[in-house]
């Protein structure tokens, strides 16, 4: 069955089986940040944003995006290089597996969130796994990115 979406800003039309999963379709379209890490849902590594709202792709029939806005890491280049240097400062990109899925979600709270705190930050990014850091350097980049982003708005 054909399916069109907008992905990462350009119309896109794609063949896709009725049980195929958006996190496959994607990485056949080129979109390779979109990784699949536990097919269980809890690891936040397949994360896209869906009409602008963070999702797990892995969980998602590609069938029912058909109509819908699609935007992986490659769509937001920019502001994902922009956070990876504060993630990078603190020491927190590690091996960096699971720094795309992670990275949607921090750009998603920060234009869905309006000054959170560091209970608020923990809580928004409960789904994204990490098996290096430990958390506490990410925090710190998201701290200090979201810092930045409020001078930049000022």
């Amino acid at each position: 069955m054909e399916i069109k979406m907008m992905l990462n800003g350009k119309q896109t039309t794609t063949e896709v089986k009725a049980d195929s999963i958006l996190l496959d379709v994607l990485r056949d379209l080129g979109c390779h940040s979109v990784k699949c890490g536990c097919e269980t849902t809890n690891c936040g590594l397949c994360t896209v944003w869906i009409d602008g709202k963070s999702r797990l792709s892995c969980s998602i029939l590609a069938v029912s995006v058909d109509g819908h806005e699609i935007t992986t890491l490659e769509g937001v280049k920019a502001e994902a290089e922009e956070f990876g240097e504060f993630l990078a400062k603190e020491g927190a990109e590690q091996c960096g597996f699971c720094s795309p899925g992670f990275i949607m979600n921090v750009l998603a709270m920060v234009r869905e969130l309006d000054d959170p705190d560091i209970e608020e930050i923990k809580e928004y990014l409960a789904g994204n796994l990490c098996r290096c850091t430990g958390y506490m350097g990410q925090l710190r980049a998201i701290q200090k990115y979201l810092q930045f982003k409020k001078e930049v708005r000022s």
